[in-house]
């Protein structure tokens, strides 16, 4: 099979260790940090940016404020994000994309390597892959987060590699 990809790149999602310190807290404490707890009652609805999946209905979630741009720029973000409490870490193949994005309306931000944002655009999530190897044709374009496009939550973050 002839690789038609111009450019290379790999999605991730939050790491396990990231999260680690919420994980096992009690429902006060939750409550304490502004963290809200939820079973799915809805799929698709509930998108864990740990595992890049859809939650199923009757799993639980955690509803919480992440710094998914933690960067000495002022383009430095934070916004609500959901995870599986049992959720698994992702851990995708270079060139594979998550199902979870396939049937959402999504906003691209584009960065260089100062974490300053070069380019934005939406899309839709069944052709993300022709969005990210145009975006990538720019060779400033170092890394793009990929948000929800209606609420604005963070989903994701694609890497050139």
């Amino acid at each position: 099979m002839i690789n038609r990809l111009r450019h290379s790149f790999q999605i991730l999602g939050l790491k396990s260790t990231q999260l680690d310190s919420i994980t096992n807290l009690s429902e006060q404490e939750l409550k304490s940090r502004g963290i809200k707890k939820f079973t799915v009652d809805a799929n698709p609805g509930y998108p864990c940016r740990l595992t890049l999946e859809d939650a199923k209905v009757g799993e639980e979630v955690l509803l919480f404020s992440y710094e998914h741009h933690n960067v000495d720029s002022p383009y430095r973000a934070s916004g609500p994000v959901f995870m599986r409490t049992n959720g698994q870490e992702a851990n995708l193949e270079i060139n594979t994309i998550p199902k979870m994005l396939d049937h959402r309306l999504l906003s691209l931000r584009v960065y260089d390597q100062y974490s300053m944002m070069i380019d934005a655009e939406t899309t839709k999530g069944d052709v993300l892959q022709d969005s990210i190897q145009s975006i990538f044709d720019n060779q400033n374009a170092r890394y793009i987060q990929v948000h929800n496009a209606g609420p604005g939550c963070y989903n994701c973050q694609v890497n050139r590699v």
